[in-house]
């Protein structure tokens, strides 16, 4: 069955840096698009970045362009979120996606992780 496991979640002072890494298992992983969403309590699930099956044409949303990095690595499986300058804002839980249409909602996404929890303090 088709499996992505996110890591590297933790608290970090604001400032701070982080990288998040997902897994994936039970897909054609080159074939898909990746993306990071992150939902914050009382907020809806919101796209951070995604990028296209080979790697190229990475997006992100605005307010964390300048400050995060997505990339992937087909060979291992793995998508990777580099988040830098972190904010307390930034505090959510991010999720792994995985999907075939280069999008920025959620429910056009086919696979998802469980999630890991960043928190950023002041």
């Amino acid at each position: 069955q088709v499996q992505l496991v996110e890591s590297g979640g933790g608290l970090v002072q604001a400032g701070g840096s982080l990288r998040l890494s997902c897994t994936a298992s039970g897909i054609t992983f080159s074939s898909y698009r990746m993306a990071w969403f992150r939902q914050a309590p009382g907020k809806e699930r919101e796209l951070v970045a995604r990028i296209s099956a080979s790697g190229m044409l990475p997006y992100y949303a605005d307010s964390v362009k300048g400050r995060f990095t997505i990339s992937r690595d087909n060979a291992k499986n793995m998508v990777y979120l580099q988040m830098n300058s972190l904010k307390p804002e930034d505090t959510a839980v991010y999720y792994c996606a995985g999907g075939t249409r280069p999008s920025s909602i959620s429910r056009d996404y086919n696979y998802w992780g469980q999630g890991t929890q960043v928190t950023v303090s002041s």
